[in-house]
């Protein structure tokens, strides 16, 4: 045992502490709080530029998850599409691998279209003598459903981040390959909702910062990539597809970090985005009586951030990328815009992701906030992105046969590998 009782009660009193020092006296102050700075959110600009925006009124609003399941869904098929990883692994002798399997799913269920995989293997060494041989070309198995690719990263490119860099590279390529592969399968008045954000972020991120450490600005590979979520935007805008990406853990800084810059008199005690929005769609600030926990769902309207370090990417107009990026609509339509939803009875908020070109439409904008309040009453998290979720899903006993077919190739194993395992939370 590794704590003895005396341990944890003084504990105990270390928690009731801390907890003392950050009760609120008034809870009315702080429904003001955040009351003044969503108005603040109707139009938030630093420097000269607009951080985020409304579109229409700033509100909060609740709807009935009883009623909501008794009601019609809009769209008679929904899909999804997700992946699952070895996540990145270091090889004594210099090598760096990920494998990325990716599926998608639908609703009512479509198995010929489940059974179509796409598998990317990432791998990067930095040496001048040593590479990975690898084809232009997707290689087809499974009797032709599925296909498959090993790609390099050009060695001297990735100097620190290489786990995550590769991880990034693999993930994106292999989704948004396999999005491209079946976008002309899903029908017209199908609803698409993406697991995560629908921009690779991280990625986009790197591809517009000047670094001498990570230079994957001009790799073919990350080209490819920030071409092909373009693509996949132009599609849905052109035919106006409806199209989210569903963020479970949303961990944007960005309106926190621009409110703190203010002159403003109010206490900004948040970090993180969703901790404000979290507090903004309580129950108590939403209007609602805690025992109601478990009837509601309340969410916010939609906010479009336009001039972000990403979309500068998208929008085909940073110096540093040249005019390799093609894209059919004006550079607003690639803008990110969301909105929050806060499920009380799971105690969780999600963040709804979509192109701007989507939703300045009013009966698309109502339509897909309606969808995805009436898939969370229903399921929680939508059944469509759990099904994806289920088949792409790499499991752990299978990562590490996967791994051990390595023969040539030794894993890089740590001393906190040794203690902890992979199963086990650090």
């Amino acid at each position: 045992m590794t704590l003895e009782p005396v341990h944890i009660k003084e504990i105990h009193d270390m928690v009731e502490r801390i907890d003392n020092c950050l009760k609120v006296d008034d809870p009315g102050d702080d429904m003001d709080n955040v009351s003044n700075i969503l108005d603040m959110l109707k139009e938030l600009k630093y420097n000269g530029k607009t951080v985020i925006r409304s579109i229409g009124p700033v509100k909060r609003a609740k709807v009935s998850i009883e009623k909501m399941i008794q009601s019609n869904d809009l769209f008679n098929i929904s899909y999804s599409c997700d992946s699952g990883s070895t996540t990145a692994k270091t090889f004594d002798n210099g090598l760096f691998v990920d494998f990325c399997h990716c599926a998608m799913a639908s609703t009512p269920t479509d198995l010929d279209l489940h059974s179509i995989r796409t598998i990317v293997a990432a791998t990067y060494i930095d040496s001048k003598e040593k590479s990975v041989s690898v084809g232009d070309k997707w290689e087809s198995f499974d009797e032709g459903m599925s296909r498959k690719k090993i790609i390099n990263i050009q060695a001297g490119l990735l100097k620190k981040k290489v786990n995550d860099m590769l991880h990034d590279i693999a993930l994106y390529l292999c989704e948004s390959e396999h999005i491209l592969q079946l976008l002309e399968q899903m029908e017209d008045d199908s609803f698409f909702i993406m697991d995560g954000p629908i921009y690779p972020k991280r990625l986009m991120y790197w591809m517009v910062v000047e670094s001498d450490e990570i230079q994957v600005r001009n790799e073919p590979h990350c080209k490819k990539i920030l071409q092909n979520y373009i693509d996949i935007m132009d599609h849905h805008i052109k035919k106006q597809k409806a199209l989210v990406g569903f963020v479970k853990n949303p961990e944007d800084m960005q309106l926190m970090q621009t409110l703190k810059k203010q002159d403003i008199a109010i206490d900004l005690h948040w970090m993180l985005d969703a901790q404000f929005f979290k507090n903004a769609l309580s129950l108590e600030k939403a209007g609602l009586k805690r025992n109601d926990s478990r009837k509601y769902i309340t969410y916010t309207n939609w906010f479009m951030q336009p001039n972000q370090f990403y979309e500068k990417a998208l929008n085909a107009t940073h110096p540093l990328l040249g005019d390799w990026v093609k894209h059919e609509f004006p550079a607003e339509d690639y803008s990110l815009t969301f909105f929050m939803i806060f499920v009380p009875k799971m105690d969780s908020i999600f963040k709804v992701e979509a192109p701007y070109g989507l939703v300045k439409n009013d009966e698309m904008r109502w339509q897909i906030t309606r969808k995805v309040l009436y898939d969370i009453a229903l399921n929680g998290i939508p059944k469509t992105l759990s099904k994806a979720d289920s088949v792409a899903k790499i499991q752990l006993s299978e990562r590490k046969q996967i791994i051990s077919k390595f023969r040539n190739s030794r894993v890089d194993t740590s001393y906190n590998d040794i203690r902890w395992g992979e199963n086990d939370e650090r």
